[in-house]
């Protein structure tokens, strides 16, 4: 395997633990605004809106796993991996907390 190719490096494993922090902090914020619109008896959507920002999350989080491996595989086997799935289910679950933060502040 080429140099240019593949680091032997903790590039990978770095990058797993940032998608981790990522969806851990997602999930959190949205498990966190749906407790707080709930105790003081916000908007009903605000909640769902948090919901999803939750389970968006929470689905990032469980892939982390499987993503993890198929980027070791990617980069042994020297082949390109798309990654736009999972980008795209964080994408929604952040468009997700901020649509809930908005109702909850203004309504």
């Amino acid at each position: 395997m080429s140099a240019e190719s593949w680091d032997p490096g903790l590039q990978s494993e770095r990058t797993r633990l940032a998608w981790v922090r990522t969806a851990t902090a997602l999930s959190t914020l949205g498990l966190g605004g749906a407790g707080v619109t709930a105790r003081s008896s916000g908007p009903v959507v605000a909640i769902a809106f948090f919901g999803v920002a939750a389970l968006l999350g929470a689905v990032t989080l469980l892939r982390t796993g499987k993503r993890f491996r198929q980027v070791q595989e990617a980069l042994h086997g020297q082949r390109p991996f798309e990654h736009g799935g999972d980008a795209l289910t964080l994408w929604f679950g952040v468009l997700a907390a901020v649509v809930g933060s908005f109702v909850f502040v203004v309504f």
